[in-house]
């Protein structure tokens, strides 16, 4: 991966159906308000892949919900260089879906405070992981 190319490529989004079971079944996860981030370290595949979804259940708009989505997509691709440096390091990958679980439209500043928030639990999940298999 080219270093500090703030990208979200085709192959940096999680889309393979068996992938995202895989994270929803025997991933772990944890909430962030107003997130909720499944995940799931593995020793094989792309080094780190991320999907977002939102409720259809809180956003009746398809128009809502896409926002919602490229906000969180925004943030996180402008965040995302250094876990994937350690991922890189460590030699693993990470698998990732994030879904917002709030009820109201956010602010952009919000989303980007809080994805910081998530890439910094996810950084400290791969450090326990890396020194619990050292």
């Amino acid at each position: 991966m080219v270093k500090n190319r703030f990208t979200l490529g085709k192959n940096e989004r999680l889309k393979s159906r068996k992938l995202i079971e895989a994270v929803f079944s025997n991933g772990k996860n944890f909430a962030q308000y107003p997130f909720r981030a499944f995940y799931l370290l593995s020793e094989n595949g792309f080094t780190l892949q991320a999907g977002f979804g939102v409720s259809g259940k809180n956003f009746r708009k398809a128009v809502d919900r896409n926002r919602i989505k490229r906000l969180a997509r925004e943030a996180w691709r402008l965040q995302k260089n250094s876990l994937c440096e350690k991922l890189e390091n460590q030699n693993l990958h990470l698998v990732l879906f994030l879904i917002y679980t709030g009820k109201e439209l956010p602010e952009y500043d919000l989303v980007y405070n809080k994805m910081g928030m998530i890439l910094q639990k996810l950084t400290s999940i791969v450090d326990e992981n890396n020194s619990a298999h050292s």
